[in-house]
């Protein structure tokens, strides 16, 4: 069960990093669009329709990965007879079908982005194809908040290793223990707390992170309503 942010800016032991914060790096999927469960269907359905069983773990097990590794571990381990990039070509075009037809923004998310972009830098560090992050931008109208985006695509590796945290701290600017970062998964919080952020948690309720990856957080919220500027403000 989420644990409630604490005014004190510590959690279960882990403190915040000394200095103030000077950006803060959102991630995409499951904090500011309710897609999670928009991919997990578009992948089982793609398996379902090449006659393939979905494994237990695959749904979790994907979360954070680039474009290149889930699409990877869709031919490989779930046996999708076609290439990686065949794969994720198709999940996007069927994700891309859905966006237009309604966005899934979480309730919450475009206002707390606005209350942020007005004190802080703002960058994404998302998992999501670049064309995807392009498509939710622009319907959503919030490109002019955000000064830097990076995809999975464009580094080395997903989450949760750290490198996507520490390209949008580079390309911002700003030392990564200057950061704080907004996660929903299991693998984001781990790769946001590896790069050096200060870890605001959001735990996604389809697929809640383990007890053991919320104790990485600074602060846990039942919401994206409760991220606020004060918030930020008691990280640093």
């Amino acid at each position: 069960m989420a644990q409630q942010a604490t005014s004190s800016g510590l959690l279960n032991g882990c403190k915040a990093s000394p200095g103030h914060v000077k950006a803060v790096v959102f991630d995409l999927d499951g904090v500011i669009v309710d897609s999670e469960h928009v991919w997990d269907e578009a992948r089982q359905e793609l398996a379902a329709e090449r006659g393939r069983r979905w494994p237990e773990q695959a749904s979790r097990t994907m979360m954070g990965m680039s474009s290149l590794e889930w699409s990877r571990y869709m031919h490989d381990v779930v046996g999708l007879p076609e290439p990686p990039e065949e794969i994720s070509a198709e999940v996007v075009r069927r994700l891309e079908e859905i966006y237009r037809g309604k966005l899934p923004l979480i309730e919450g998310a475009v206002e707390a982005v606005e209350r942020l972009a007005e004190r802080w830098r703002l960058a994404l560090a998302f998992s999501s194809n670049r064309e995807l992050i392009d498509l939710v931008l622009e319907l959503a109208g919030l490109e002019r908040f955000f000064r830097v985006t990076v995809s999975s695509e464009e580094v080395p590796r997903g989450k949760p290793a750290p490198d996507v945290y520490l390209e949008a701290a580079r390309r911002l600017g700003v030392p990564p223990d200057r950061c704080a970062a907004v996660e929903d998964s299991e693998n984001g919080i781990r790769s946001a707390k590896a790069a050096g952020m200060r870890v605001i948690a959001i735990p996604s309720p389809v697929y809640p992170p383990a007890e053991e990856a919320l104790a990485l957080a600074n602060e846990v919220l039942t919401s994206i309503e409760e991220l606020t500027p004060e918030l930020i403000q008691r990280l640093g």
